[in-house]
């Protein structure tokens, strides 16, 4: 009997513990798509070869290399919530509003890439020909959704037509920056950070500032339109490329936005690439 009842208490201890380790991954599974879209992705990264330096540094007794890594991850305990607050406010948010089980948008497919940068060009074409102002952020990899967050929320395919309407002068939607997530418009009228800059040119005004700012604090692209010149401008990693036709800004973009497979000392090798 005795043996029996050892038997139960060790089947349901077992159970019990299959319970929780499933429960704790599906909450971390789901934290983590969470923050996707978001720039914590990046700092998890960071600290992610942080770790694996500290534990190669102990393993290879290196210990001045060690310790300096122990006082900066001492130092990331206390810094860690300050650098996380608009990802864990968001992750709060998301929770209090019962999204946690919501399911994440899929990536984009390679027609559909073609057709959103087709459609971009074609937009381009329009504003700058109208001399109509506008920011058009692309996102790739680091997510956006703190700028998202302070625009007006649209979920639209991205079509020439639809962002001509939106950057109409005097239209509510027309102020601020446009921002695109895969093929489709999820924001407009969002508010963007300057640029930090002192070397930038000082023709350049607040939509070509913002435009740079945004791509220094994430590797998003920003395409320009000037509203005094009609010029098109496109910023990537805090840099800007002036003047550009039509025919090079379709250029830019689709190489910018085509799936990388590996990066080297060499270069970037690209999927078609043997």
């Amino acid at each position: 009997m005795l043996e029996q009842l050892k038997a139960l208490n060790l089947d349901i201890l077992n159970i019990t513990s299959i319970l929780d380790i499933i429960l704790v991954t599906f909450v971390f599974y789901r934290f983590m798509r969470i923050i996707q879209g978001t720039r914590a992705v990046q700092l998890i990264k960071g600290l992610v070869v942080l770790l694996v330096a500290n534990t190669v540094s102990s393993w290879l007794h290196l210990y001045t290399i060690n310790w300096l890594l122990q006082q900066v991850m001492t130092a990331l305990v206390v810094a860690l919530p300050i650098v996380f607050q608009p990802e864990l406010r968001r992750a709060l948010e998301t929770l209090g509003r019962g999204k946690f089980f919501a399911k994440t948008i899929s990536t984009i497919k390679e027609a559909d890439r073609t057709r959103m940068i087709n459609e971009v060009v074609r937009a381009v074409q329009v504003l700058t020909k109208n001399k109509m102002g506008a920011l058009i952020i692309i996102e790739r990899q680091t997510g956006l959704e703190e700028y998202i967050d302070s625009g007006v929320k649209i979920d639209g395919i991205v079509s020439a037509e639809f962002m001509i309407n939106i950057f109409i002068p005097n239209t509510p939607l027309h102020d601020g920056a446009v921002i695109i997530r895969g093929d489709r418009v999820v924001a407009a009228a969002s508010f963007l950070p300057l640029s930090e800059n002192p070397y930038l040119s000082k023709e350049l005004g607040t939509r070509h500032r913002a435009g740079i700012g945004v791509t220094e604090v994430s590797d998003a692209l920003a395409v320009i339109v000037s509203e005094e010149t009609g010029d098109i401008s496109l910023a990537s990693d805090g840099n800007l490329d002036r003047m550009l036709d039509e025919p090079t800004l379709k250029k830019k973009l689709t190489e910018a936005l085509e799936p990388k497979t590996l990066n080297s000392l060499g270069g970037v090798f690209r999927r078609n690439e043997p």
